[in-house]
């Protein structure tokens, strides 16, 4: 890690699942992290899980308007911003021909647009500061095709243009933009949806060359060495932590 005495981290979703186990590594590494999302009661049992270095912050990312004053907060609270995770997401498994605009429109709000303009806003600091890493989280539905999440898979893709347009962009001025591409990780979202459909779930190992499927931690470790001095001279790559997933047959 840098030998600078604070680094400051903002997880979004960090409330559960990947975006709970970025925090913790995080906040083992001595970063403090500031978790956000919209449900107060699953941010302070995150937050009493983390302990020491973590911070709970309700924002409800889909409302754009108040992400500006969000973040102006945290800078006054804790003089920077080093790292960005943006890790908030929702899914929606539909039928293409059943998706509303409505239903469409909501999923990209909350998967690209606020993304873009949480991104935008800590920006504006990361710039004051010459330094800074934002790590987005993509998803497999970037890298091939999955029926039933038409939205999902459009935000993420767009996900992955975004992280190498804002690298080219904003690398020269000191900040770094990587994204993640988690494969089938095991939360109680996958848990579900695997369970109820053994046919899916089959395929989904047939085709993980590793032959079994990842941990919230092992998207946390790479969180942490993305957002470190350890990856200094990485950007704009969208990292796969699949098992081979990916690439398998």
């Amino acid at each position: 890690m840098t030998t600078q005495t604070k680094r400051v981290a903002i997880v979004t979703g960090g409330g559960s699942g990947i975006g709970l186990a970025i925090a913790e590594k995080f906040t083992q590494a001595g970063i403090e992290t500031i978790i956000v999302g919209r449900d107060e009661k699953k941010l302070k049992e995150a937050k009493e899980k983390l302990g020491e270095h973590s911070y709970a912050k309700i924002c409800d990312l889909s409302n754009l308007s108040s992400i500006p004053s969000f973040v102006c907060e945290v800078i006054k609270q804790f003089g920077q911003i080093d790292v960005l995770v943006n890790n908030a997401g929702i899914n929606m498994k539909k039928e293409f021909q059943d998706v509303t605009d409505e239903d469409f429109q909501k999923v990209i709000t909350t998967n690209l647009t606020s993304v873009f303009a949480i991104s935008r806003e800590v920006v504006k600091q990361m710039l004051k500061q010459k330094s800074g890493s934002i790590i987005n989280i993509s998803s497999m539905a970037a890298q091939y095709g999955l029926p039933k999440v038409i939205a999902y898979s459009a935000s993420k893709t767009a996900i992955d243009g975004m992280t190498r347009a804002m690298a080219v962009e904003l690398s020269p001025k000191g900040i770094r933009v990587n994204a993640i591409a988690p494969g089938f990780i095991v939360t109680d979202m996958t848990d579900k949806a695997l369970n109820s459909d053994p046919e899916r779930k089959s395929k989904v190992f047939g085709r993980t060359p590793m032959g079994y499927m990842g941990q919230p931690s092992d998207i946390g470790d790479a969180a942490l060495f993305l957002a470190s001095d350890a990856a200094k001279y990485i950007t704009g790559v969208v990292l796969p932590v699949d098992g081979g997933n990916s690439i398998g047959f």
